[in-house]
């Protein structure tokens, strides 16, 4: 009973912690990992092995994939990036067929998360606040501009003044005019969800990111508050949703209203530190994917206001040949 974490590039912590419940679970499992360049991908260095796989647009990425999979034994997929999320999902069936399960949410809930409209209408359908869109012959400034299936901040622009907008902002049917969330009144929140097998919540963990960088938290805070009881009230059971997601909240300082912004249906950048506060997602899942092991309610798991300082480091590969 093996695990392949896919397209694991820099996801160091993510393959640390399945190598960590592994081990007190099912010692002799292993965790393997994929990417296009593996030998360049810091966490294919440190998982029990590592396979080279096609880009994610080459007609033989599944093909390869379920080689990979018959030939190790491996049982589990494991997602991390959203452009593989929609392509295992319109290939489940085909890999549940060969005995692999890809942890990955249904196809349709996939494609409202990649796009900020359909996210947005899907906050609203919930009672949950989301940022108003304006035409772009009618808007109102501070305006905020992005991709409607953007990631990673690109093409992310705060419009102050009228001269910072030009044709580039108007033309490209693609970005989309919302209203500004001033990060001086606003603060940011990732919190990290837990769906068992049966679609139903099971944790919540609310990171305010103190720091961000190239998109991905770089100093974050667990902190018990409000958002939890209204994701609960709001989100306890998504059906067709599996394993670890993240939804992106911003709140009012004053008032604390509370805006949904975007949804990632992964593992985000900031999971270890709800791994390490407590939010055990990795173990849960070998629990329930490899052992059977139903999951109870863990929303008082973890720990309150615990603080990570992210810092970069080094992993030295011996004999490389490029």
């Amino acid at each position: 009973m093996n695990i392949l974490i896919c397209s694991a590039g820099r996801r160091v912590s993510l393959v640390n912690s399945f190598k960590r419940e592994l081990t007190t679970r099912l010692p002799d499992a292993k965790v393997f990992t994929s990417d296009a360049r593996p030998e360049l991908a810091a966490a294919c260095q440190i998982s029990d092995r590592y396979f080279k796989v096609p880009s994610l647009s080459e007609t033989d990425y599944i093909p390869r994939l379920i080689e990979i999979c018959k030939n190790n034994d491996i049982k589990l997929l494991i997602p991390t990036i959203d452009t593989e999320l929609r392509i295992l999902a319109e290939h489940k069936k085909e890999l549940e067929a060969e005995g692999i399960t890809p942890l990955v949410s249904d196809l349709e809930f996939i494609r409202m998360c990649h796009n900020k409209r359909l996210t947005h209408e899907f906050f609203k359908s919930i009672d949950i606040l989301a940022a108003k869109e304006y035409s772009k012959d009618n808007y109102s400034l501070p305006l905020y501009i992005k991709p409607i299936n953007g990631s990673r901040g690109v093409d992310n622009f705060i419009i102050r003044e009228e001269t910072d907008l030009n044709s580039y902002h108007f033309e490209n049917d693609n970005l989309i005019f919302l209203e500004y969330l001033d990060h001086d009144k606003f603060e940011e929140y990732t919190c990290d969800l837990y769906y068992d097998r049966k679609s139903s919540l099971r944790c919540v963990i609310p990171r305010k990111r103190v720091e961000v960088r190239d998109g991905e938290v770089n100093k974050g805070l667990t902190e018990r508050n409000e958002i939890i009881s209204m994701v609960r009230e709001k989100l306890s059971t998504l059906p067709g949703v599996f394993g670890c997601i993240n939804i992106q909240f911003f709140k009012h300082k004053e008032t604390g209203a509370i805006y949904g912004i975007e949804i990632n249906a992964r593992f985000g950048g900031g999971y270890p530190l709800s791994y390490l506060a407590g939010g055990n997602y990795s173990g849960w899942i070998i629990d329930e994917y490899f052992l059977g092991k139903p999951i109870e309610d863990k929303f008082d798991v973890w720990e309150d206001q615990l603080l990570m300082l992210r810092y970069d480091n080094e992993i030295l590969v011996h004999g490389y040949k490029s």
